[in-house]
């Protein structure tokens, strides 16, 4: 890229940072020192606020960046993400939002321990929570990556190193400085800017068609080099019955995968009450629901501007799509317009990283100091201990996320994101729904279910093309692959609930009547909520 995409993509940047120190520096002035202030935000925002919030936090550099490449490259197999993506927050809203915002407190843990001994309860919960947010930051470091790659002209891995290691500090400042009151307040802009950028993107593409999406669709398969396959099923899971089990896999992941991710979940405890988490939900699912429609168009739109070659030669895994796309649209690279469009665009993407990443690092600062260290020492005096441990977990977290972001750096943002979902769902969500809808439900199955998920998914991972074997792979020189899928959902998911159920018939505790009455009177009315 030129000095002038450079310079005017960084000061805009640099206007969105300064932007949102401001609104930490204000933030911190008020009290944070309470969990309820740190973890929540003092529970005080509006079912419009934490709507635009969630949405915020759910638009994410997967989406804004890799979903599109994805269709670049594959056609209509890329659209299945945005599928999976809305999908699950159907699971969201009637299943999870409104019964968590009941139960719980701060976390996924809470919800749990609700009606099981505390502690090895909130420990398994604790790290699987954690080992999502991370598999979850790891995504949007790497894209961050691709964006700095495509801004300085690929000077080279320094330039990725340094600018990720910037992302990593400036969300520690977010969350270790304003909490969630200033996280959300974050994440409301970014989803502001967001939505703007994608709608002004979106005419663009449909003016240069006239309006014709059928136009649209037909010059992007005759540029695709696939013709016709382009709009059809199999690009990318239709080859064999290898690639079939792939997408079911990714399907799972992707519906189920949403309603066990910690920094979504935890959004639901920053509205006072129930009503006010389902109307966040409904709220969120407009704003996504418009949103990654328009991806869609942008995703054809960049195969039939752009092309898949030029989107490939500038970044393997197609996450630059969306930037090159805005470049054509303003009138090429050595116009005043494609200059300003991109350099927009470039910007909308890094604030787009920077508000999710200090979301997820809030949501799991917040599982370690509040459900591992927690259970760790007594409860004693402890309220005050958490907050400083969730702002020292947040570096911690920050300084992992960065180091794994540097090695998966030529990955697809969205297929990192659909290995979260995978470990998400196969973890977090049977402990979820066993414990508001199973009677029988006993502390031994809760601890099963999350690391009879947890391990599967993280060991079966490990032993996919994903990690070694083939050209693409974190370590394309070794070869330790002997789990042909790249997502592992189709079997760690039902492992997760098998493992939930056989602990709990196998246990020798008997189920607690009283505490699960409790739990359901209050899940579904509200009575006792905090």
């Amino acid at each position: 890229m030129t000095g002038d995409h450079q310079t005017l993509a960084l000061l805009l940047f640099s206007v969105f940072v300064a932007i949102t120190l401001a609104i930490t520096t204000w933030v911190s002035r008020h009290r944070q020192g309470s969990a309820e202030e740190f973890y929540a935000g003092g529970r005080l925002f509006s079912p419009i606020e934490n709507g635009f919030a969630i949405a915020g936090d759910y638009a994410s550099a997967a989406s804004f960046l890799g979903v599109p490449g994805l269709i670049v490259l594959f056609g209509y197999d890329g659209v299945l993400y945005v599928v999976g993506f809305l999908v699950g927050w159907l699971v969201v809203l009637f299943l999870v939002a409104e019964l968590v915002r009941n139960c719980g407190r701060f976390t996924l843990a809470d919800v749990v321990a609700a009606r099981m001994s505390e502690r090895p309860v909130r420990i398994a919960a604790g790290t699987s929570s954690v080992t999502v947010s991370v598999l979850y930051l790891v995504a949007q470091m790497v894209g961050a990556g691709s964006l700095v790659a495509l801004l300085l002209g690929r000077t080279g891995g320094a330039a990725q190193a340094w600018t990720v290691i910037g992302v990593g500090a400036l969300m520690i400042i977010y969350v270790s400085l304003g909490g969630m009151r200033a996280t959300t307040w974050i994440q409301i802009v970014k989803a502001v800017v967001l939505l703007g950028g994608t709608v002004v993107l979106t005419v663009l593409v449909m003016v240069r068609f006239h309006g014709d999406i059928d136009r649209l669709l037909l010059t992007a398969a005759q540029h695709s080099g696939h013709g016709d396959a382009f709009l059809a099923p199999g690009l990318k899971y239709g080859g064999d019955w290898t690639a079939r089990l792939d997408f079911i896999s990714l399907g799972l992941a992707l519906v189920l995968g949403t309603g066990g991710l910690p920094h979504i979940l935890s959004r639901f405890y920053t509205v006072p009450t129930a009503r006010a988490a389902r109307r966040s939900a409904i709220w969120s699912i407009g704003l996504i629901g418009a949103f990654y429609l328009m991806t869609i168009v942008l995703g054809f739109g960049a195969a039939a501007i752009v092309g898949p070659e030029a989107a490939r030669g500038s970044n393997a895994a197609g996450n630059t799509a969306v930037p090159l796309l805005a470049l054509n649209l303003g009138g090429g690279a050595d116009s005043t317009g494609g200059t300003v469009l991109f350099a927009v665009v470039a910007a909308v993407a890094f604030a787009t990283i920077l508000a999710v990443v200090a979301g997820i690092t809030l949501a799991s600062s917040a599982s370690v100091a509040h459900d591992l260290y927690a259970s760790l020492r007594r409860r004693g005096g402890r309220q005050r201990g958490e907050v400083a441990v969730a702002r020292v977990a947040a570096v911690g977290i920050g300084a992992v996320a960065i180091g794994l972001g540097l090695l998966a750096r030529d990955l697809n943002v969205a297929f990192l994101v659909g290995l979260a979902f995978a470990v998400a769902a196969s973890a977090n969500l049977p402990v979820l729904l066993y414990s508001l809808f199973w009677r029988g439900f006993t502390t031994r199955g809760a601890v099963w279910a999350v690391y009879g998920g947890l391990i599967p998914a993280l060991v079966l991972v490990a032993l996919s093309p994903v990690v070694s074997g083939s050209p693409d792979s974190l370590f394309p020189g070794l070869d330790f692959q002997y789990f042909p899928l790249q997502n592992p959902g189709i079997v760690s998911v039902p492992l997760g609930f098998l493992a939930g159920w056989l602990g709990t018939i196998t246990s020798a505790e008997p189920p607690d009547e009283a505490k699960h009455a409790e739990t359901e009177v209050r899940s579904l009315t509200g009575a006792g909520a905090v």
